[in-house]
């Protein structure tokens, strides 16, 4: 559960540092409305297409493994968002306590065992797409159930608790790096010599699974287009 725990606390980091100190209030510093749910299902969305489903187009493309992992993790920074948030608003027990919560669902067992295989990709895309339904509920809706079904989407997208902490870690690095270089007003480089950051960011953890945060974004800073000029 300690990697559940540095997760969140990342999170809650990044989102103060990104949208100030009251962020789950559901408003940002700059007065922004700020909606998880429905960043869930539009980065859901944006998962699929990591599959070549249209039936008229590419049909015999290879899946975007990695990009389908990378869209995972993005999935997960806002769960976990809404979870803080949810728990702030109803005067709860804090990190400690929500990541007991998330250990606690049923699925959590599966991701604690050492994983590098892929499901079917239509199961993979009905799984995706029952994530989106949850998100998309005004009333009724249960976090417990959306955490179930995306330790699920985890295991099916090759990925464990391991490999989900160190591509969390980075992704959540990359987005402190955009942030700290422009991405909200639009000056940010997102294509590093024809690869997207991501990208980039993915082979560094690749070279070296040990890296410091505080490396990676060292790191990120030699490759980054802008530093070169």
């Amino acid at each position: 559960m300690e990697k559940i725990v540095l997760m969140l606390q990342l999170q809650a980091d990044l989102n103060e540092a990104t949208n100030g100190e009251k962020w789950t209030s559901g408003i940002t510093k700059n007065n922004k409305v700020i909606n998880w749910k429905r960043c869930i299902y539009m980065e859901c969305a944006e998962m699929i297409d990591s599959f070549s489903w249209k039936h008229w187009k590419n049909i015999d493309k290879e899946a975007d493994w990695a990009n389908l992992q990378i869209e995972v993790v993005d999935v997960w920074h806002f769960i976990m968002s809404l979870a803080i948030e949810q728990d702030a608003q109803n005067a709860q027990g804090g990190i400690g306590a929500i990541a007991s919560a998330i250990a606690a669902v049923e699925s959590f067992e599966k991701i604690l065992a050492k994983n590098g295989l892929f499901a079917n990709e239509n199961e993979i895309m009905e799984k995706i797409e029952a994530i989106m339904l949850e998100s998309l509920l005004k009333k009724e809706f249960h976090l417990e159930k959306l955490v179930d079904d995306f330790f699920d989407l985890v295991v099916m997208s090759g990925l464990d608790l391991e490999t989900l902490y160190k591509l969390y870690v980075g992704k959540n690095i990359l987005n402190q790096f955009r942030q700290d270089h422009g991405y909200k007003d639009g000056s940010y480089i997102k294509v590093w010599g024809g690869e997207e950051d991501n990208v980039v960011m993915q082979r560094v953890l690749e070279q070296n699974s040990d890296i410091a945060p505080a490396k990676l974004y060292e790191e990120l800073e030699k490759f980054y287009p802008a530093q070169k000029n």
